[in-house]
C-alpha cells in the first residue's frame, strides 16, 4: 500500500514523501492517526501541485538548516550525571538531556530531532545526531562526566 506521509515518521520517512508500508500498518495506524493519506492518483496530482507551489519555501528552510548546521560544527557538549563509582550512569543521557545542553549554549532545538545511536549508561564520550532537514544532519560530540 502506498501512503503520502503528511508529517515525519521516524524510520518511514519525512513530510509529503510516498512510502510504501504494508497494509495494516497504513490503515490502522498511519491514517486513523493522522500521520498519513492514501495515495491515489488525484492525491499524487494535488502533491505534485503543492510542491510545485511551495518549492521556494522549502528551498528557504533548507538555508535556514544549513546556517543553523554550520553554527553548530565546533560545538561540543559536556553532560553532567550522577554516577556510581564505577563509572556506570543511574539510568541513562537521552537526547533530552542533550537538547537542554545545547538550549544552555544558546542554540534552541527540538529534542524530536536529536538521535543517539548507542545507549549512553557510562562516563564518556559519544556522539549525536541532529537531523535539521531531510538532507542536513551535524554531528555533535558530546561529554559524560561524573557529577
Amino acid at each position: 500500500m502506498q501512503v503520502i506521509l503528511k508529517e515525519d515518521v521516524v524510520n518511514l520517512g519525512y513530510k509529503d514523501d510516498i512510502v510504501t508500508v504494508k497494509d495494516g500498518y497504513g490503515r490502522n495506524f498511519l491514517i486513523p492517526q493522522g500521520k498519513a493519506v492514501i495515495a491515489s492518483e488525484s492525491a499524487k496530482k494535488v502533491l505534485a501541485e503543492n510542491l510545485r507551489q511551495r518549492a521556494h519555501k522549502l528551498a528557504k528552510i533548507k538555508e535556514d538548516a544549513q546556517a543553523l548546521a554550520a553554527k553548530l560544527e565546533g560545538v561540543s557538549l559536556t553532560i553532567g550525571a550522577k554516577t556510581s563509582s564505577t563509572g556506570t550512569i543511574f539510568g541513562s543521557v537521552t537526547n533530552i538531556q542533550v537538547a537542554d545542553a545545547l538550549a544552555k549554549q544558546g542554540f534552541e532545538v527540538e529534542r524530536k530531532i536529536i538521535y543517539i545511536k548507542e545507549s549512553v549508561k557510562e562516563v564518556g564520550n559519544y556522539k549525536a545526531i541532529l537531523k535539521l532537514h531531510k538532507e542536513v544532519s551535524v554531528e555533535i560530540p558530546f561529554e559524560v562526566v561524573s557529577e
